[in-house]
């Protein structure tokens, strides 16, 4: 799964604050990612997130496409 920092992503089972979108706010072996409804923050290993994640949505980010150092 590619993710980068600045991707929101559903996930499976609703937040308690009712949300279900988190914003990915770092990426590597493991993620973290902060709600969209509340701004809770929660870190998760890698292969948790996968199982647990049902869609990702990309974010704005500059670095995306094949000319972007251009």
């Amino acid at each position: 799964m590619f993710i980068q920092v600045g991707d929101s992503v559903k996930m499976r089972k609703p937040h308690p604050c009712g949300s279900d979108t988190w914003t990915l706010t770092r990426v590597g072996a493991d993620v973290k990612m902060k709600c969209a409804g509340c701004g809770h923050v929660v870190m998760l290993d890698r292969q948790d997130f996968e199982r647990r994640c049902k869609k990702v949505i990309p974010g704005n980010n500059a670095s995306t496409g094949d000319n972007a150092n251009v």
